[in-house]
């Protein structure tokens, strides 16, 4: 019993090492040489691209309401100011002699009402004891109202007088940094139509932003609160992080590229981040992390018919029918491929497409001895270079991603306009 035991074993190591010469001498006779990557544990990023430029959350521009000559500036550029405080004078002489003008009229006025108010009352006694026209009555209470409109706008114009001599001292209306003096000491400033800006002062430098412009066709993929990563020239190697607080909806046209303005709110805590500067910006709009990954073109690597052929001739013939229907299976998404893929079918790839014509499944070769053999994954996020699968798949398992030979693969790339040469003509 136990030498009919051992006859067998014998037997069937034998067609085992048999098997494997022949797989081997087919590949070495076809000259194929597999090229293989590794399936990796990692994360995958989906990312959007854009440039924009920095500057600081609140920006306020610090003009003046009067005209004049600038007499004294109390800050430079780079100062840190408090709100309320005095950053520059204007030359008060000709405001105070508006001022002193505006008073002598409000007091004339006051002389004037003084007067009326006397002469009314003596008419209106009159009046009373019938020795006067009515028509003198009423031209003293005419008198009378009139001067007391007149005491109410030299008033106004007091008090306008008072309000642009206060404007003459100007003052920080937030605390922040100032970035920008536009005048020097001396200069005249005239405040007409637009008020002139003397001042740029930078709320809070800790706290910045970045305008960002997106191109449209990638907008779709960008959502409030997700994660930014950017960097600037001036500190090459280093990334600074941020997280997008505002999509604007208002498109700006740049030569005939619709973009849109995507705010990002950037922490500075070490003031290395300036404003102006210029920010390339990766935007995360998908992320998957410790994931099982191939390289992707394993995904679309599959091997020529001639060697398919080949080792379906060396197979036992239930090994061969399940390649069969693999076969069959794949031949038949050929036409899925060409539409755009229909649910529940698979494409030329070995891809089956889910609702709204996702890939589902898909097709990878794996490395199995000195031979390749197919395996079916699902396929998940891509970032262009790696895949993301699930599927019974381990990582540190080889992959095949494409191959040396001088038989065509269906991974190269064929051109449409081209003419085809067809089979079994010259």
């Amino acid at each position: 019993m136990k030498t009919k035991y051992w006859i067998v074993a014998g037997v069937v190591a034998v067609l085992l090492a048999a098997a494997y010469f022949i797989y081997r001498g087919m590949n070495k006779s076809t000259g194929i040489e597999w090229k293989f990557g590794v399936v990796e544990k990692g994360d995958i990023l989906n990312t959007v691209t854009a440039t924009g430029s920095l500057s600081a959350v609140a920006t306020l521009q610090v003009g003046t309401q009067v005209s004049g000559t600038i007499d004294r500036i109390l800050v430079d550029f780079n100062d840190r100011v408090r709100q309320g405080q005095v950053i520059a004078i204007l030359d008060t002489t000709y405001l105070a002699a508006s001022m002193q003008d505006a008073w002598a009229s409000f007091h004339r006025n006051e002389v004037q009402v003084r007067q009326t108010k006397r002469e009314f009352d003596r008419t209106n006694l009159l009046f009373e004891q019938k020795v006067v026209a009515e028509a003198d009555y009423d031209l003293a209470l005419t008198a009378y109202e009139t001067a007391l409109t007149n005491l109410k706008s030299s008033e106004a114009a007091l008090n306008r007088a008072r309000i642009n001599l206060k404007y003459a001292t100007i003052t920080a209306p937030i605390s922040g940094i100032v970035v920008s003096r536009a005048v020097d000491v001396g200069q005249t400033v005239a405040a007409s139509f637009n008020t002139p800006t003397l001042f740029t002062i930078a709320n809070d430098l800790t706290k910045m932003q970045v305008q960002a412009s997106v191109d449209e066709a990638d907008i779709g993929k960008v959502a409030v609160d997700q994660r930014v990563t950017f960097t600037v020239d001036a500190y090459p190697g280093q990334s600074f992080n941020g997280r997008i607080s505002q999509i604007r909806l208002l498109p700006t046209v740049v030569q005939n590229v619709v973009n849109y303005t995507v705010i990002i709110d950037v922490p500075n805590p070490d003031m290395k981040l300036l404003p102006g500067m210029t920010a390339n910006i990766t935007i995360v709009t998908d992320q998957v992390t410790g994931v099982l990954k191939v390289p992707s073109t394993a995904l679309r690597f599959r091997p020529p018919q001639e060697y398919i052929t080949a080792v379906m001739k060396t197979l036992p013939d239930s090994v061969r029918q399940r390649w069969e229907r693999f076969q069959q299976r794949m031949s038949g998404g050929q036409e899925v491929a060409r539409s755009g893929g229909q649910e529940g079918q698979e494409d030329r790839a070995g891809r089956r497409w889910g609702g709204e014509g996702r890939p589902e499944m898909s097709t990878i070769w794996v490395k199995s001895g000195d031979n390749i053999m197919p395996r079916r994954v699902r396929a998940g996020l891509s970032d262009g270079t790696y895949t993301q699968i699930l599927g019974k798949v381990e990582e540190g398992e080889e992959v095949v991603t494409g191959m040396n030979s001088g038989m065509a693969s269906s991974t190269q790339p064929t051109n449409p306009f081209a003419p085809q040469m067809q089979r079994g003509r010259r």
